[in-house]
């Protein structure tokens, strides 16, 4: 099923897409999905067309993997990792599709775009094994991990660069795991003003979804709702000859086969305080 939290004329909802239009259900928030409470289907459907994408969910934690694809370590000078590297991002950086990527005046002047593979926790993991993590998905979703890289590479943690406010724009959509054959072979996109910068397979992962939910299970006790964005493949703005990185007036947009896009005009730096 493909989920979506949405605003109405009626006010905020939760359905899934069904026939080309938003079914809606019960549920309050996108959470009790995600955490397999019971649900039933409350009214009739509503085109998309009358609906007001928002974020899909709020992730309770969002655990990042850096360096996942030997393409892109190639293409940013990084060492092809033994183990995953690990950081986070903060709930401060979620955005909805549409919404505007900013960032504080004289903060950063590289900030640039990453195609992710969003892997959404819906059964508690702790010390999972390699074999069952798939099971302990809920879905998956498409993700943009938007970087200040100045800011990231300056400094001896990536997180400040990686968490700024509205870094992290998702998708309108979870797609639960039973529609996706095999999350190792889907197309993964990214767009800036209508060009391909990234087009990739999550099949080029150096560690999969099931091996990064177990390694992680083994120290983090992941919950349904925790949000893993699993890297970015080659093509990044800091790897082109020359760099590129993203100005006001760009839309930047990543696509996942089967899965959806987010898009998001970039406004810029703003002031701020």
């Amino acid at each position: 099923m493909k989920w979506m939290s949405v605003q109405t004329p009626q006010g905020p909802r939760v359905g899934y897409i069904k026939d080309g239009a938003l079914q809606p259900v019960d549920a309050a928030h996108m959470q009790d999905i995600v955490e397999g409470k019971p649900w039933r289907d409350a009214g009739q459907p509503i085109p998309l067309a009358d609906v007001k994408p928002t974020l899909p969910f709020a992730p309770r934690n969002i655990i990042c993997i850096g360096a996942n694809y030997r393409d892109h370590c190639i293409e940013t000078g990084l060492a092809i990792p033994e183990k995953p590297v690990v950081f986070a991002k903060f709930s401060n950086t979620l955005a909805a599709d549409g919404d505007a990527i900013t960032w504080p005046e004289g903060f950063t002047e590289k900030v640039d775009w990453e195609a992710e593979l969003g892997v959404v926790i819906g059964k508690r993991a702790q010390g999972v094994s390699e074999a069952e993590a798939l099971s302990h998905v809920f879905g998956y979703v498409a993700a943009n991990d938007v970087s200040a890289r100045d800011v990231q590479l300056g400094e001896a943690q990536w997180v400040r660069g990686k968490s700024l406010d509205g870094f992290c724009p998702l998708a309108p959509t979870v797609v639960t795991r039973d529609e996706v054959a095999d999350v190792q072979s889907l197309g993964i996109r990214c767009l800036v003003n209508g060009e391909a910068v990234q087009s990739s397979n999550t099949s080029e992962m150096i560690f999969s979804v099931a091996f990064l939910i177990a390694y992680l299970s083994r120290a983090i006790t992941l919950e349904p709702g925790d949000l893993i964005l699993t890297g970015t493949p080659a093509g990044v703005g800091l790897g082109l000859k020359p760099p590129r990185f993203l100005k006001r007036g760009d839309v930047v947009s990543v696509e996942i086969d089967g899965l959806g896009s987010v898009t998001n005009p970039v406004h810029g730096a703003v002031a701020r305080g």
